[in-house]
């Protein structure tokens, strides 16, 4: 349990919070609904009802400054590496129905083949062996694959494009912002992605790349710059909470054995079983946003112009809205999770994850019929908007 005294100055950089936030959130819901955090000078809404109007609500916040808490990723250029996640209407509103006539959601709903064979590939791969890392194996691996499948990235550069997105969202201890190596890492993605944008500006192929190359709205289209702000902000939040939603799954499954024998018996299930982890320990935690004008929360009154953190995590666990809300519970209604975000802003890759889940997991439970994590051996990764592991040791019995 963290500490009061820790938890009255909420350092979302602090590795103990990084292992359990939760206790944070629920002392925040109580006492601080809206607390100033006066070192790091941003404000930090941990309410559910307080979050929903945040991502839903026009006019009083804004996304122009960006999504992140990280001093080098804020401010009016951060819709280089956020895409429209980093803008208002109305240029948010052109850039994403831009986007969307190349990423449909048929586009989306064509990829179930492909999923299954890169779920079988790698699936067959790790079940091999009844020991292996459930994260390198298997769940760091598949996401990876669609994502460059759908962008049209070879298969002998996702190693190096999975990397150098996990340098771009780890935080070292004690370092209050986007690492060197973070920074670097970015560089060389979006250097990467500016010459797929050229190859596919000359010779087009099947994929989402050349669709965003090809997307128009009258006589408006997108800009290198902007289609390459979109495949970064793809791989890096796209690629990275499927494969922290996948981890989260199997670790909370196999802290909650109850609820993961039901999955077991019954592969129907594993819908609920993807939607409760999202509202349980969801994926993305935490988005910044910025005040256009006063805000007034509990009692306290954040100015224009603050940065306001919207703490995902906290809404998703807030009682007010889930009745015994600390407990795994695959049969309650999480229809009121705030894991995509809301309003404009809703993730447009929601339905992409979840497809990835459902798929990757079910073909998982028909294939085992034990499961156990080393959860001492587990390993975090540390990130100020990302929640998940880096490593799961599992052990499976699979089914003859």
């Amino acid at each position: 349990m963290t500490s009061v005294a820790n938890v009255a100055t909420f350092d979302p950089y602090d590795y103990a919070f990084h292992e359990d936030p939760y206790p944070t959130y629920a002392w925040l819901r109580e006492n601080a609904p809206m607390l100033h955090n006066t070192d790091d000078d941003f404000w930090a809404l941990s309410r559910h009802e307080d979050i929903t109007r945040a991502v839903r609500e026009d006019g009083t916040f804004s996304s122009s400054m960006g999504v992140s808490l990280d001093p080098t990723a804020w401010g009016p250029n951060a819709w280089r590496t956020m895409s429209f996640l980093a803008m208002d209407p109305p240029r948010q509103t052109r850039l994403r129905a831009l986007v969307s006539r190349g990423f449909t959601p048929r586009r989306v709903a064509d990829l179930t083949p492909q999923i299954e064979r890169i779920t079988k590939r790698h699936l067959d791969a790790a079940l091999e062996s009844d020991e292996f890392d459930w994260i390198k194996s298997f769940a760091g691996k598949m996401p990876m694959d669609v994502i460059s499948e759908l962008m049209g990235i070879p298969e002998s550069d996702r190693d190096e494009i999975r990397r150098l997105g996990d340098l771009t969202v780890h935080r070292k201890d004690g370092v209050r912002d986007v690492t060197p190596e973070g920074i670097d890492a970015a560089l060389t993605m979006i250097g990467y992605y500016s010459d797929l944008v050229a190859s596919r500006r000359r010779t087009p192929t099947d994929d989402l790349t050349s669709a965003l190359a090809a997307a128009e709205l009258g006589k408006d289209r997108l800009s290198d710059e902007e289609i390459i702000s979109f495949l970064f902000l793809m791989m890096v939040a796209g690629n990275e909470t499927t494969t922290k939603l996948l981890g989260n799954a199997v670790y909370w499954g196999t802290r909650n054995p109850d609820q993961l024998m039901s999955v077991l018996a019954d592969p129907t299930r594993v819908t609920p079983w993807v939607e409760e982890t999202l509202r349980y320990d969801t994926s993305s935690q935490i988005l910044a946003r910025s005040l256009l004008t006063d805000l007034e929360v509990g009692g306290q009154t954040a100015p224009a112009g603050s940065k306001v953190l919207l703490l995902l995590g906290s809404a998703n666990r807030d009682d007010a809205v889930f009745p015994d809300p600390d407990r795994y519970d695959l049969d309650r209604d999480t229809s009121r999770s705030l894991s995509f975000g809301g309003g404009r802003h809703y993730c447009l890759g929601a339905n992409l994850a979840r497809l990835e889940a459902t798929i990757a997991l079910t073909s998982f439970v028909k294939q085992v019929q034990s499961v156990e994590i080393d959860h001492a051996a587990a390993v975090r990764v540390h990130s100020v908007n990302v929640r998940g592991f880096s490593s799961l040791p599992m052990k499976v019995q699979v089914r003859r």
